[in-house]
Order: structure tokens, then sequence, then C-alpha cells
């Protein structure tokens, strides 16, 4: 904005640039495009709403949804190293409980220990589990081997002592330098149970802690164990993001209603302006919906993003024709036609050149870059069908009769003049 006021004016001072071409001239095919919205208004509003109402119920067919290893594509050797490791050995999701003891040395507690062993065992019959590791598996081995290897004693020590006595076992026995701290914490009150699932999507991964706390609340609510790790932090940073992003958008759109009212001095062109600034995102993601169905955390900040583009371009457009009606007293249909013929080609370079701009997008490798390019693209293009075709109508339809136009018979746009400041009738 600051060098738009600044070095822009003054370089355009210095530079030289030719005289203004006529609106015959310059703006011909935005002057047929005024022409032919003006005739088939009626078929363009109901068309466009019809089809505005279709796509937006599609809306509903999009999950909130991630899964960060798609994050990268697969010809990055990150992804290939986490689809072998998928395929051939456990897997990178995973989710981590703090299992809480009584106090110091709890974990040697039989009771604790069946508690533990309860919720290793119902984890490991939930389908979308490939591993669970834990404490527990380890005093069930060293019971086994204590006892001449008999498979029927693979179970937890019958006494808190005796299960104390194997801990001290294995941590002497293990190589030096290592120690348990990755499982137990240093006075013994908790362990450490990592469970390894599948590739799933945030949906599913969140369902899935879900049924574990339900479970724990149920049959263990002394263990106070909450899943933690990656795998949980981005499912719910992604439900947080595109939560949040609703709420600022909502906010957004608000504040940016208030402005308009104010900037427009009219209570009836902010709301009219809302039209053609909600639409755009409605039908984008109304598609999406059809195409993807699935919102992660790379469209999140579409909304937000488009919206500022949009409403920009729903400006531009009001206020040249607010300028007709009001300081040339135009009638609205003539409003519309000074509207096209002075920034409607303006507003056409802008969009492609984004759509073009947030299309590059498309060929990243990151899934986040991609489909936010994707997305943004289509609503932009929507939000360019939406002040060409349906702000126009919707104009001509509510604004009516407002004022006294300067002449009585419509005026075609190839009968004006445009210049810099001002649009006067030209010589017949």
């Amino acid at each position: 904005m600051v060098l738009s006021l600044t070095f822009l004016p003054a370089l355009i001072m210095i530079l030289p640039v030719r005289k203004p071409k006529l609106a015959s001239e310059d703006g011909s095919a935005m002057a047929s495009l005024a022409e032919f919205v003006i005739r088939r208004q009626n078929w363009l509003l109901g068309s466009l709403f019809g089809l505005c109402i279709l796509l937006g119920g599609f809306i509903f067919k999009n999950n909130v949804n991630d899964e960060w290893i798609q994050y990268f594509g697969k010809n990055m050797e990150f992804r290939q190293a986490t689809d072998f490791t998928t395929e051939n050995l456990t897997g990178v999701y995973r989710i981590d409980y703090s299992l809480n003891s009584s106090g110091s040395d709890g974990i040697s507690d039989p009771a604790f220990l069946r508690k533990a062993e309860q919720f290793s065992d119902w984890y490991k019959q939930q389908p979308e589990v490939v591993h669970v590791n834990s404490i527990i598996d380890i005093m069930k081995r060293l019971n086994k081997n204590m006892h001449n290897d008999d498979p029927a004693l693979s179970k937890i020590p019958e006494n808190r002592e005796l299960a104390a006595q194997y801990l001290l076992l294995y941590e002497m026995s293990l190589p030096y330098g290592l120690d348990l701290n990755n499982q137990i914490n240093m006075d013994k009150s908790a362990t450490r149970m990592t469970v390894t699932t599948e590739n799933l999507p945030v949906k599913e991964t969140l369902a899935l802690e879900n049924r574990a706390q339900e479970w724990l609340a149920v049959n263990a609510p002394d263990l106070n164990a909450k899943g933690t790790g990656s795998t949980i932090m981005f499912a719910h940073i992604g439900v947080r993001n595109i939560l949040g992003m609703i709420i600022g958008t909502v906010i957004g759109l608000i504040c940016i209603s208030a402005i308009l009212l104010y900037a427009f001095k009219s209570i009836k062109m902010g709301i009219i302006s809302l039209i053609p600034n909600l639409v755009p995102s409605l039908m984008g993601f109304g598609l999406w919906g059809v195409l993807v169905g699935e919102v992660g955390l790379g469209l999140a900040t579409v909304a937000g993003v488009t919206m500022g583009i949009v409403v920009d371009d729903t400006i531009h457009f009001l206020t040249r024709y607010l300028r007709a009606r009001r300081e040339m007293q135009f009638g609205s249909e003539d409003s519309v036609r000074y509207a096209f013929t002075s920034v409607g080609t303006s507003l056409w370079f802008t969009t492609f050149i984004l759509v073009a701009g947030f299309s590059v997008l498309a060929f990243s490798d990151f899934k986040l870059n991609s489909d936010m390019g994707i997305l943004t693209a289509i609503i932009l293009v929507f939000a360019l069908i939406a002040d060409f075709f349906m702000l126009p109508v919707l104009l001509m339809k509510l604004d009516k009769g407002a004022l006294v136009e300067k002449t009585q018979q419509p005026a075609n746009s190839s009968e004006y003049q445009v210049d810099s400041s001002i649009v006067e009738p030209a010589n017949p």
C-alpha cells in the first residue's frame, strides 16, 4: 500500500506514459460483457445462485482429516524411507502414554502392572494397532526366564518385592551406558507405553485415542494417562488450526463488513458486498468436497488468504459503480457499464496473475503448499465470476430507482469516453 501511494505515482510522473485509449478502443470486450450481463441478468442470477446452492451443499462432504506422512511427495527420500518402514517393519505413527502408579517405586506393584497389562492388551486388540511396547512385556519375559522358560509363567510377578528384584536385575544386565530412563522415570512412579499404529488420518487417530480414554475412564482411571507424541500433536494442530481459521474468518468478515458499511455510507451496499465475498469460498470448498473431500492443515489458511483478495476486487467494482451513481447520477445499468469498462480489465488481469501464481504451487512436492495453491486458485476464479456476473446483477436488482438517471435512454458503454477522472457522453 505504501509503495502504491508513494513510489508508483512518482514513477508514473517521471516515466513517459502514452495517452489513454478511448473506452470504445480499450474496453470493447468489457463493454460487450457488460451488455451480456445486463441482457441476461435474470438468467445469470438464477444460474449462479443455483450453482452456489449446489456446490455449497457438498461443503459438508469435507472431513477434517490429515496424514502428515502424506505431506511429502513420493519422490522425496523421507517419504520413501517411511513407506518402507511401514510396509516392512512397524511404522512411524506412535502414541505414547505415561502410566502413573500410586507413588515412588509404584511400578513394581502387581496391581498397577495388571492394570497396565490390561490396557496394553486392549490396545493390541485394536485393528489399527501394529505393536505395543511397554515394561509389562519385560516383566513377563523375566518371570518366564527365571522359571526355566516355562510358558505358563509368562505373566506378571505375584508380589511387589519380586517385581522390584526383576527390574533391578534387568537394569544391571544392560550394556554399559544404557538405562531404562526412556521407559521409566527417576523415582519409578511411572512407566512409558508406546503404541505403534498404521498410517492413520487425523480423524481416525483422534478416534482411537478417544476410545482409549473411554476405556481408561471405566477400567483404570487411576493410571491418569493421556496420549502424547508427534502423531497426537499433529492431529490436534490440524483440528485447532482449522477451527481457529473458521473463527478468524468469521471475525474478519464482520470487521470487513463494518468497514465497508462505513466506507460506502450505505447499509444496503454493505450487505450486497457480503454476497460476492462469501460465495467464492462457499463454492470453492464445495467443489473441493466433490473432488477431494478432505480438509487438512494446508487448507486451514485458504479462507483467510483469499478473503482479502476477494474483498479487494469487490471494493474496486463497487467503488466505480457508486461513483457513477452518486457523482454522475447514472442509472443502475449505466453505472454497471461504467464499472465494467473502467475497472473490469484490471480485475481480469489481476485475477489471471494471481491464479497463475498460486497454480505454480500445485507442482510442489509438499502437500500443504500444493493443496493451498490449488484451492486458492479455484476460489479466485469463482471470485471473478461472482464479481462479473453476480455482483452487477444484484446491484441492478436491489439498487433500482434510488437516484435520478442522467439520461432517459440507456446509454451503451461505447457512448462514454473514459478519462482518468470522469466519464462524459461522447460526441454522437
